[in-house]
């Protein structure tokens, strides 16, 4: 009966009952969050004007509360939602009767203002409390010549990084919520009339179809958005540096900046990029491409030095030299375990020593990673459980896998190095080649944001060879990257300045 009377109520009098729900919603909502002790719903019926405010206390900036709104409340001169709008000097002040922007905007640092109990309508004036770290140096991305600026986790710091560099109205920046619980803010940046639209719309919709509870870091991102997600090779870049996420943004890529991480997101990339630094382009080109061929060196010898150590002393004796075999030989005349196991152990042990020094405080990381090296390297020795010339190989294969510019793909590098190991113990130097094969198939199936992986290698583009494995000067880099597909593909027109020689003079 209770329930037919309310429908009778409420096809009698339509506009009077919206009202009513209206304003229970609100009163529902706000019983409902008043169970959190950090919320503060406060009634002053002392005052000329009688208010009710509410607010979480943990989100809101108190000082901005006493100092430029409840002053005019107090006064009594304010007597509607309109007038507190025009008077209170805070921007982006809200009028509204939508119960699920009032409690979005609480519960990202806005004050809910309530005149009457029975009004529908309230005013949300933001005052959120911004409690971020400074911007600091790169970390993980170092470099002994450039900027020294690097993300921190907001994102309104991290955007005006980025503005500060490329200061042009065609910068345009659309946001997102992401996370069901978090409602975590995600920024996708393009440049107007230069990143093509396409791309700009693959990173969109695949933001948009993101169904998780909890985005915590960029990373997650990277790994929701990926094109092929069970691939240990990632293929977004993930950096801390302003200026790189500027540079690539007018070359053409799309970046990703996430609220609560101190790292941006680039795509579409390639695999030549991971094992290129930004600080190639503050040197002299030359000095640039001989540290990129250094570094792609390092990677293969990190990735195959073990592998065709297995592989040599177990199946392949012929090819080492002669006196290079008596070495060898004495080194391993007392170890009673096969290749395999001798260099399985020893990988182990580095990659301990790596993560016991990554988890443990700096200066107790740094102590452990150089103290353990030492010890355990001489104590497997000594005992005859490793020979030393296999010590020395694992150590040179560590510190070249250091080399790689990007974590992310040390990682990879570290994790492909037991799948070769196991394919030369089983099969030798044919087992290194059909693994090897088995990674470049891989490779070439990959995309990133459905741009292929391998380029400029694969599809072969020429052009952009003048930036992958070497660097050549600015001058022969008018053109942006093919594999962009860039909207405006010029960059700059050739010019060469004319110089004035003093003997002509």
């Amino acid at each position: 009966m209770r329930k037919w009377y309310e429908k009778k109520e409420k096809r009698n009098n339509p506009l009077n009952n919206n009202q009513l729900e209206s304003t229970g919603s609100i009163f529902r909502l706000i019983e409902q969050i008043k169970k959190s002790k950090d919320f503060i719903h406060y009634k002053n019926e002392h005052s000329p004007l009688p208010f009710t405010i509410c607010y979480y206390s943990s989100l809101v900036d108190t000082e901005i509360l006493h100092r430029d709104i409840l002053p005019y409340l107090n006064q009594g001169e304010l007597s509607s939602l309109e007038q507190i709008k025009s008077e209170v000097p805070i921007e982006k002040i809200e009028i509204t009767s939508d119960v699920e922007k009032i409690k979005t905007q609480l519960l990202t640092g806005s004050i809910m203002i309530q005149l009457d109990e029975n009004q529908k309508k309230v005013a949300l004036i933001r005052s959120e409390l911004k409690k971020t770290r400074e911007v600091s140096i790169p970390e993980v991305e170092f470099s002994v010549v450039g900027p020294k600026e690097a993300f921190v986790e907001s994102i309104d710091t991290n955007l005006n990084l980025i503005r500060k560099r490329i200061t042009i109205p065609e910068l345009h920046v659309e946001e997102l919520m992401v996370g069901k619980l978090t409602k975590t803010k995600i920024a996708i940046l393009s440049i107007d009339g230069i990143t093509n639209q396409e791309n700009v719309n693959t990173v969109v919709q695949r933001v948009k179809d993101i169904e998780i509870d909890t985005i915590s870091d960029s990373s997650y991102i990277v790994q929701l958005i990926s094109d092929n997600r069970n691939s240990p090779f990632p293929q977004l870049i993930d950096t801390e540096r302003p200026d790189r996420v500027a540079a690539a943004l007018s070359e053409g890529k799309v970046a990703i900046i996430v609220d609560g991480s101190p790292h941006g997101i680039l795509g579409p990339t390639t695999l030549i990029e991971f094992f290129s630094a930004f600080e190639d382009y503050y040197l002299n080109w030359i000095v640039a491409s001989f540290f990129r061929l250094v570094r792609l060196f390092a990677v293969m010898f990190s990735i195959l030095i073990t592998p065709l150590y297995v592989a040599v002393l177990t199946y392949h004796y012929e090819l080492i030299p002669k006196d290079l075999l008596s070495i060898l030989v004495i080194s391993r005349r007392e170890i009673p375990l096969p290749p395999i196991l001798e260099a399985i152990f020893l990988e182990l042990a580095i990659e301990l020593l790596r993560e016991a020094g990554a988890r443990l405080p700096t200066k107790v990381g740094q102590t452990i990673g150089i103290v353990g090296g030492i010890v355990i390297g001489t104590a497997s020795v000594e005992a005859g459980l490793t020979s030393n010339v296999l010590l020395i190989i694992v150590a040179l294969a560590a510190l070249a896998s250091f080399t790689t510019p990007v974590y992310q793909m040390g990682n990879t590098i570290r994790l492909i190095r037991f799948p070769l190991i196991l394919f030369a113990h089983f099969w030798g130097l044919l087992g290194i080649a059909i693994c090897f094969c088995f990674i470049l198939t891989h490779l070439l199936r990959l995309s990133s944001l459905g741009r292929p992986f391998l380029e400029p290698i694969y599809p072969p583009r020429f052009s952009d060879l003048k930036d992958a494995i070497i660097r050549l000067p600015f001058s022969f880099q008018s053109e942006r990257p093919i594999e962009l597909q860039a909207e405006k593909t010029k960059r700059f027109n050739k010019k060469k300045a004319k110089q004035t020689k003093e003997i002509d003079e």
